[in-house]
């Protein structure tokens, strides 16, 4: 089944994204900063997510890979 149509799969495709934009930024911060529109923006919202929100990831990332682990 595609992560499209599974939305535990869903939400973690967009958790790993969050976290992975945040830390692309922290190596190369002029990578994905320059692009605040388009289709590369979405890179820029990640980030900015990861970067205010990151106690609610964090959280997060915990639930998930309990799930994972515990209950699949």
């Amino acid at each position: 089944m595609s992560a499209i149509f599974n939305f535990q799969s869903l939400l973690n495709i967009i958790l790993l994204l969050i976290c992975t934009c945040a830390y692309i930024r922290s190596l190369a911060p002029s990578l994905l900063d320059r692009n605040e529109t388009g289709l590369l923006g979405v890179f820029w919202k990640c980030i900015r997510i990861g970067e205010w929100k990151i106690s609610y990831v964090a959280v997060c990332c915990m639930v998930m890979g309990f799930s994972i682990l515990f209950i699949q």
